[in-house]
């Protein structure tokens, strides 16, 4: 994929976060979720590419726009798989708490898997730990082989994890093993990269949650050069035959980097909505201009830049 499709894309991120920034602490979910869909998929129309739609809003009966399967782009570039989360965190931007941001991943036609809508247990980390960790490890035994190759005490590390009740026996471990432990309130696509993001502090991602949000971070975790593995958890038989017609025929396998995002080219945008663990939310300058905080990175040359535009907004919409 051509470098300055990287850009493009940050762009889109950027459109998608300004339009439900003004949504922040409002208590109206939808309609931030809403604004972010809009103005992502407009902005689409502007991006030389010929994509579609594996990861998005619902089925093309359940979300207007950006639903899975939808063709997006100018339509007279690269034909490439497309997954977006608009408004990642829609409780965040709603109660105005922190770590809400607007996704794209690009990738080669084909490669990123069509993902069903339902949970996935995920490991994630950096690229210290590629190639030496196991989603079928015990936790205990996880975590003191992420010790060893970080060179830190166990007591040293830092987890992080959903604050879920669905993980009360793994953070029963965690503080067994006397392992700091970071909750995340929303957000899983963050929480999955933080751990190739050294700034964070962030050794180690545990837990489950949402699988198409386990594509995102594995794109991302790509271009970082880290570590993720997934395993679909179907909740009965119905959610068993999705993943059989979806072409996923042992549905409680790990899924790997090369089977989530494929082996080719990744480019992921993401753009701070509230401010995060790495990135910075919008945030509304004098002179009618805001301030966005992005990151975007490209798989093959393991680039990756964290971008601070000033937007100028002179016809910033009214709330309704």
């Amino acid at each position: 994929m051509e470098r300055e499709l990287a850009l493009e894309i940050v762009r889109v991120t950027e459109l998608a976060a300004l339009a439900s920034a003004p949504w922040m602490g409002r208590g109206d979910k939808n309609s931030a979720d809403g604004a972010a869909v809009t103005a992502m998929r407009a902005m689409f129309d502007t991006v030389s590419i010929r994509g579609t739609v594996v990861i998005g809003e619902g089925e093309m009966d359940e979300a207007p726009m950006l639903y899975i399967g939808e063709q997006v782009g100018s339509l007279n570039g690269r034909e490439v798989d497309v997954a977006v989360d608009p408004l990642e965190g829609t409780e965040l931007v709603a109660k105005g708490l922190d770590n809400a941001m607007a996704v794209v991943a690009v990738a080669d036609k084909g490669s990123l898997l069509h993902a069903p809508d339902m949970y996935m247990e995920k490991l994630a980390g950096g690229p210290l730990l590629v190639g030496h960790l196991n989603l079928d490890d015990p936790l205990e035994l996880t975590l003191e082989k992420t010790a060893r190759l970080l060179h830190k005490k166990i007591s040293d590390l830092t987890v992080m994890i959903l604050d879920r009740d669905r993980h009360e026996e793994q953070v029963k471990i965690l503080r067994r093993v006397g392992v700091r432990i970071k909750f995340l309130i929303a957000n899983d696509v963050a929480g999955a990269i933080a751990p190739a993001i050294p700034e964070t502090g962030i050794d180690l991602y545990v837990g489950s949650g949402g699988a198409p949000e386990g594509v995102l971070a594995a794109a991302a975790l790509r271009c970082l050069g880290g570590e993720f593995q997934g395993r679909l958890l179907p909740a009965g038989p119905a959610d068993i035959e999705r993943c059989s017609t979806m072409g996923l025929t042992d549905p409680h396998r790990i899924l790997n980097m090369d089977d989530l995002v494929g082996t080719g080219d990744v480019i992921f945008a993401a753009t701070g909505i509230t401010p995060g663990a790495f990135l910075d939310g919008v945030t509304y300058l004098a002179d009618q201009r805001a301030e966005t905080h992005s990151i975007v990175m490209r798989a093959a040359t393991r680039t990756v830049r964290f971008i601070k535009a000033s937007h100028y907004l002179p016809n910033k919409p009214l709330l309704r």
